[in-house]
């Protein structure tokens, strides 16, 4: 990890890593030069081992040693926690000349980038990968191998984004319970980054018998989750899809199904919470969510309502410092480079206010739009009301619901539980009348720029009529 650094004479790098103790295991290598490790409680010993050598525990006297030391590499825990001292700076300044021509390389461990201006120059900054399926899965057969209990390749990779600590936690949890490696227990722990963190929220994915219609949105779903099979690493891997549509017709609701076909966890994403007052504190949060993101692996990113978040990044320079520009940035610079096999749901209601850099191809696989439900979904969400609220309303009535959204359909059928079905249809006004305007006009723009999510009605029995003659020739 370090090789080519250490040859190229850099005299000072930071490790970011929340894996202190995994980092002092993994980093040193056989070779020229010696590794030594350093904290302020134990002082210098040998990396990897407990035994202390120098009960040196001040961070400058730590430095010092390293002044005296020829082809040495000094692993310092926390030391960021130090940095704001102007002899830690003065130190740091003072010794990476002498270093690097002695082949020495101070190493500071630690999970931020922390560091004063003056030393920012002199650190080169490198991210210590989280263990790969093929190390949990080298965890598991440790674990299990004394009990008797084969590991489980799914297991591994679900416990992909977690620490070796926190990995292994799991897979003891899981053999405590259930004396194997259990996809779930790894799963439900895997949340406890996302409710750490502050930054997101993990939701229940919404079964597909509680859709009603969308098939072809559904199909699609189906069809692109293959690519996330093992066997089918040939397949170019989907990133996602953006939904547009009016408020109420199921998109929210779409992305929980999705997940559901999948079988991932669903991982609420809103951009407008992440905003903060502090200067620059946004993007901090943004990038950590998505790093979060990253890290966690197999799940569907649902980002509800994009473009509330992203509206006015014209004017963002003067409006808001330029922060909405650069959550716009770092979104898409994510949506780029991310690797990892998650699948993006974003929603919006006025696509008029998506900057064109969002809708342009290559962000997502496709957008769809999301129309009033057909009548032959009218009909399948009746049925569902029926069956969630213990009515029995006769399907008939789906004409009379023309025009109405499925939450307007589900509100109808909540106030039917406290009179008649003609007062609560009368009592909800849809948005397809008091919003018609716009309605028309996201339907004209989705026409031409959009995939129809729907499904739809069947033709008229005209429409199928094949002629089986030929007319005469006059």
């Amino acid at each position: 990890m370090l090789q080519d650094y250490l040859k190229a004479g850099f005299p000072a790098i930071s490790i970011l890593t929340h894996e202190p103790a995994r980092a002092e295991k993994v980093i040193p290598f056989e070779g020229h030069w010696r590794f030594f490790a350093w904290d302020c409680m134990r002082g210098i010993r040998q990396a990897g081992c407990a035994k202390i050598l120098e009960g040196v525990r001040d961070p400058v006297e730590a430095l010092s040693w390293l002044n005296n030391s020829m082809d040495t590499v000094l692993l310092a825990h926390n030391l960021h926690l130090f940095t704001d001292s102007p002899e830690i700076i003065q130190a740091i300044q003072n010794g990476a000349e002498l270093w690097k021509s002695k082949g020495n390389c101070l190493v500071m461990i630690s999970p931020v980038i922390q560091m004063r201006p003056e030393l920012k120059a002199i650190f080169t900054v490198i991210d210590l990968p989280l263990p790969d399926t093929e190390n949990l899965y080298s965890l598991q057969q440790e674990l299990g191998n004394p009990l008797n209990v084969k590991p489980n390749k799914k297991a591994a990779r679900l416990a992909r984004g977690l620490t070796e600590f926190e990995a292994e936690c799991a897979y003891a949890l899981s053999l405590v319970k259930r004396h194997y490696f259990s996809s779930k227990i790894i799963s439900d722990l895997k949340s406890q980054l996302i409710r750490k963190s502050g930054l997101l929220e993990v939701w229940e994915p919404e079964h597909l018998s509680n859709v009603g219609g969308l098939s072809q949105l559904k199909t699609y779903i189906r069809s692109r989750a293959k690519a996330f099979t093992p066997g089918n690493e040939h397949l170019p891997r989907p990133k996602g899809l953006l939904l547009v549509g009016i408020p109420g017709t199921g998109k929210s609701l779409s992305c929980k199904a999705a997940a559901s076909i999948l079988g991932w966890p669903l991982i609420r994403l809103s951009l407008g919470d992440m905003k903060a007052g502090i200067v620059g504190e946004t993007e901090k949060r943004i990038r950590q969510a998505l790093q979060i993101i990253s890290a966690f692996g197999e799940s569907v990113l649902w980002i509800d309502e994009i473009e509330k978040a992203l509206a006015g990044v014209k004017s963002s320079g003067e409006t808001d410092g330029g922060t909405t520009s650069n959550v716009l940035g770092a979104l898409l610079h994510w949506f780029q480079e991310n690797t990892s096999p998650v699948f993006v749901m974003a929603t919006a209601n006025d696509v008029q206010k998506l900057p064109p850099e969002i809708l342009r191809a290559g962000r997502f696989d496709s957008i769809f739009a999301v129309d009033l439900p057909s009548n032959r979904e009218r009909r399948e969400i009746m049925k569902i009301m029926n069956a969630r609220y213990g009515t029995n309303f006769s399907l008939e009535f789906t004409d009379q619901l023309n025009g109405f959204s499925g939450a307007e359909i589900e509100q109808v059928f909540r106030e039917s539980l406290f009179t008649d079905f003609g007062t609560a249809l009368n009592a909800v006004i849809p948005l397809s009348r008091t919003m018609r305007e716009e309605i028309d006009a996201l339907r004209n723009w989705a026409r031409t720029r959009a995939r129809p999510a729907n499904t739809p009605d069947d033709a008229p029995e005209e429409s199928r009529k094949i002629r089986t003659s030929t007319p005469a020739i006059q």
